[in-house]
């Protein structure tokens, strides 16, 4: 399955211009989600980060990870449209800078999802080089709620 921007809006609830996924190349439900957020001169967080020396900060290339992972369960039957919250990233590592001007691509698969907690690995590239890395667990409250006790 392939998702433009639009079809991502229809599957999570970030949006511009939080929303760091232009387009979603390959998702297999409940088992991997691929794609790329194209950056433009112009985006909000490089006039601030630096002005002078501008990059996408390292918090929100793990932004990106996060949304394109959800996407991975957000796909499944049932959840379209639902909430998911990153819960926690382990081994995050950082390479290189990510510059204007650039193909962010993302590429998550799923370790494992039970009674909606999820771990993913995910990677992000520019220009076929690993820039960023990370371990990340989310949560779907929906499906956990199914197994509250109280």
């Amino acid at each position: 399955m392939e998702l433009d921007k639009k079809q991502i809006c229809q599957y999570q609830q970030n949006r511009d211009p939080y929303l760091m996924i232009d387009h979603v190349t390959e998702v297999v439900p409940g088992k991997k989600a691929d794609g790329y957020k194209d950056l433009k001169e112009d985006e909000w967080f490089f006039k601030v980060h630096w002005p002078k020396d501008p990059n996408m900060p390292g918090m929100l290339q793990i932004e990106a990870l996060t949304q394109m992972s959800a996407l991975s369960i957000l796909t499944l039957p049932g959840n379209k449209g639902e909430i998911m919250y990153l819960i926690s990233a382990d081994k995050l590592v950082f390479k290189k800078k990510v510059l204007p001007k650039k193909r962010f691509i993302i590429k998550t698969e799923v370790i494992k999802y039970h009674r909606g907690l999820v771990s993913c690995n995910a990677i992000g590239l520019v220009d076929n080089e690993k820039v960023c890395s990370a371990k990340l667990n989310l949560a779907l409250p929906k499906e956990i709620k199914k197994y509250s006790i109280g």
